[in-house]
């Protein structure tokens, strides 16, 4: 596969930190707090988890492997409604990246119980912006990186890429069954018997502060569409839905549309079934599609 023989000329240098004392001069850059190494991947990978804010859903696991020269990183953002997931769910996709040779990074946010919009985007900034601070600690490249999203993930994912003018360094996102649009996702939740579309239309609206896209939330909403945001230096993006799921591949038509306006490209690929975000990931034609659209953004100079 090419990822892997891309990925694997990479390399990556091993930094020692020397611990602060009361005679030292301080570092302007602070080592981040780690909370623990155990590599729950079981790569046999250098492996911590960190803090990104101060909130305790603020906190990204890094996995890297200490062998010579700054690497491209991969940033993970779980799917669950907004409202439910965890970045352990998306352990066998870090390791996946891991292996292959990349500094993984894989995020937790805050859900939509905690806060609402934009939040989610937020801390996806913050935790890149950590990410980049503490660069060397991880051999991570900050100008070589890719943000990938699943199913609510994937809109968090999606928004990051169209968020101001585009992001120093932001090489794609990718979505695995994105919310695109929230608002069209509402309006398809409206009178359906699909429970999964019922149930997406009331996760938007949590997401929202729990208010419809109507009176005062309508900016609150106009901020969670993402092709609205379209700037012709935003990332290029790959998006992948299946034919029949609640999330259909009518979600990132606009995306393709309003970005494709700007000059940015977009792929939707579609496949045949209903599977939704990672068991959709782990289908092999889209496993493999996914990873060489990532290897082949990350090499170009």
């Amino acid at each position: 596969m090419r990822t892997a023989v891309f990925v694997g000329a990479l390399a990556l240098a091993a930094i020692t930190l020397t611990p602060s004392t009361a005679h030292a001069v301080k570092d302007p850059t602070p080592p981040p707090v780690v909370t623990d190494t155990t590599d729950p991947y079981g790569t046999g990978l250098s492996f911590e988890t960190i803090p990104y804010g101060s909130h305790r859903r603020q906190q990204m696991d890094v996995s890297w492997t200490p062998d010579g020269t700054d690497r491209p990183g991969v940033f993970l953002v779980h799917g669950g409604w907004w409202s439910s997931g965890d970045k352990r769910y998306m352990a066998s996709v870090a390791r996946g990246y891991a292996e292959q040779g990349y500094t993984v990074f894989n995020l937790n946010y805050r859900l939509s119980g905690h806060a609402a919009w934009p939040a989610q985007r937020t801390d996806v900034l913050a935790a890149i912006a950590s990410a980049k601070k503490h660069a060397a600690r991880w051999a991570f490249d900050p100008k070589n990186f890719v943000v990938v999203g699943f199913s609510a993930g994937g809109h968090i994912a999606a928004s990051v890429g169209t968020y101001g003018n585009g992001i120093a360094g932001l090489r794609g996102v990718v979505g695995l069954s994105p919310i695109i649009s929230p608002l069209r996702a509402y309006s398809d939740g409206l009178a359906t018997r699909d429970a999964y579309k019922r149930k997406l239309r009331a996760s938007a609206v949590k997401l929202a502060g729990g208010c419809t896209p109507k009176g005062k939330c309508s900016r609150v909403w106009a901020s969670m569409e993402v092709a609205w945001h379209a700037s012709p230096k935003d990332a290029p993006m790959l998006t992948v839905h299946s034919q029949d799921e609640f999330v259909p591949p009518v979600q990132s038509q606009p995306l393709k549309q309003m970005l494709g306006q700007v000059g940015v490209p977009v792929t939707v690929l579609t496949v045949a079934g209903t599977a939704h975000s990672a068991p959709l990931y782990r289908e092999p034609a889209v496993l493999e599609a996914v990873q060489q659209w990532i290897a082949e953004r990350i090499a170009q100079e």
